[in-house]
């Protein structure tokens, strides 16, 4: 436990979308369990649908429910990007920043040291800065991501940025100064320069939000580590002028302890256990990736070229209208299930028989893939996903099935060539074994924690070093 007068009381304020919150709770859980008070604001439904805290960690972690206000386009109940259609998400944004005011009275009337919040409150640091608050901007999205956005936090803000062509964004940017294959594909700038750039209906951009909570902050925190990225992590500290740390990579806490022994898992372990060590993908594409009915089709019909044994979450709130090929699941019967409601990831990709990992690539996902040291099978659809997976293939801990530089597309025949030479084929077995080796880097917990620690003794030292000012002053 933290001495008292070493003892913190931070705020938290991730993002809406669950792929943010759940890193962020990750975050409070370990610095709870240093001794140290953690306030965890959310909405109302969100927390009530977080997993609950260790019971010895629960005095420490309270949550503070923010209650949305309401906004047209915005469904009722909707409190998460789960919840929502991706041309809907910026309608949250707009009732996010509605929380300034509810988020000043509350931090007033607080005894805050810190508060560490997300890339979306572009309003909170100048809030903060006035009751006295540090502040810490905490990314969920690695190093090399945050450097691709920008050059600096008032560019991003701005809207400069030198690559004026669309062919501009499809290699490395000019101010990283060591060889990086850090770029997007031309399909993906279209995307980029959409919502993400040029505006929505929120009425700040992305990038413009990011900007800001990074030049509001007194110090960058970012999900990653030095053996990871250390190049990327000191540029971004270069570019942007503020101390950043990471935290280490958060891997899950327990290794397939994301569920209850209930029926789902005890049928899907069922069949799990049927199969060859090592010779099942595990297909899942996140809580907010919706395939397009020739995106699944072309997927559907790639795993039934492939022979591969695979176990698909196909989750049916999210393809309500997408349907799969005529008789796919009666011809891959026994070799191949499509799992459509929830499913305990943590505990799939844990069983011994998985062997790859066919992934949308997001951050989270990535860690969680490489903690149980599987081969990763990428398929990006967003705007970091595709600059992961860029890099992650030059470690060579995975593939990118090829897509269409045009129109982003992809065939079957890619992804049967590209599961076959993850998973089976002798020269896919250099990926294989670099994947294990990530796993070592991923799941040394004693490396990680180290992270955890050294943020939290620059945030005390700072605190303490602001007491102190303050003391001379009196």
């Amino acid at each position: 436990m933290a001495e008292p007068r070493k003892q913190l009381h931070v705020a938290m304020f991730p993002w809406l979308a669950f792929g943010h919150m759940l890193p962020y709770l990750e975050l409070a859980n370990l610095m709870a369990k240093r001794g140290h008070k953690i306030s965890f604001l959310s909405t109302p439904r969100n927390i009530q649908r977080l997993p609950n805290p260790p019971p010895e960690l629960a005095p420490l972690i309270k949550f503070v429910p923010l209650p949305l206000p309401p906004v047209d386009g915005l469904p009722d109940e909707a409190e998460a990007t789960t919840d929502l259609q991706p041309h809907q998400v910026p309608y949250l944004k707009t009732a996010y920043d509605g929380l300034q005011e509810s988020m000043a009275q509350l931090l007033e009337a607080s005894s805050l040291d810190w508060i560490i919040y997300d890339f979306a409150p572009h309003w909170l640091p100048p809030v903060a800065s006035r009751l006295g608050i540090s502040r810490a901007c905490f990314s969920i999205f690695n190093a090399w991501t945050i450097a691709f956005l920008g050059q600096s936090s008032s560019a991003m803000i701005e809207g400069i940025d030198p690559r004026t062509e669309r062919e501009h964004f499809t290699v490395p940017p000019p101010w990283i100064p060591f060889p990086s294959k850090v770029a997007f594909q031309l399909h993906e700038v279209r995307r980029y320069m959409g919502d993400h750039v040029n505006g929505n209906s929120s009425g700040v951009t992305d990038i413009a939000r990011f900007g800001y909570a990074i030049a509001g902050s007194d110090v960058v925190a970012i999900r990653s580590c030095s053996e990871m990225e250390g190049d990327f992590l000191r540029l971004v500290g270069e570019l942007h002028g503020k101390p950043t740390f990471p935290v280490g990579l958060l891997p899950p806490s327990v290794s397939g302890g994301d569920a209850p022994l209930d029926n789902s898992w005890l049928t899907i372990r069922e069949w799990l256990d049927k199969q060859s060590k090592g010779s099942v993908v595990y297909i899942a594409f996140g809580s907010e990736n919706t395939l397009s009915q020739a995106e699944l089709t072309e997927l559907a019909m790639g795993l039934e070229l492939s022979g591969v044994p695979f176990f698909w979450v196909l989750l049916r709130k999210q393809h309500k209208l997408a349907e799969l090929p005529a008789g796919f699941e009666e011809r891959v019967k026994g070799r191949g299930v499509v799992w459509t409601s929830w499913a305990p990831q943590l505990r799939v990709l844990a069983h011994d028989s998985v062997g790859g990992f066919l992934t949308h690539n997001g951050w989270s996902s990535i860690i969680e893939g490489l903690y149980f040291g599987r081969v990763l099978l990428m398929l990006p659809f967003s705007i970091d996903q595709g600059l992961n997976a860029r890099v992650l293939g030059e470690q060579k801990v995975g593939v990118e099935v090829p897509k269409d530089d045009e129109d982003g597309s992809f065939t079957r025949d890619s992804v049967a060539k590209s599961l076959k030479l993850v998973l089976v084929d002798e020269e896919g077995a250099v990926f294989r074994g670099k994947a294990k080796q990530m796993s070592k880097l991923v799941g040394d917990r004693d490396l990680q924690h180290q992270y955890v620690d050294k943020f939290i003794e620059f945030l005390i030292s700072q605190r303490l070093s602001v007491q102190n000012l303050n003391n001379i002053r009196l």
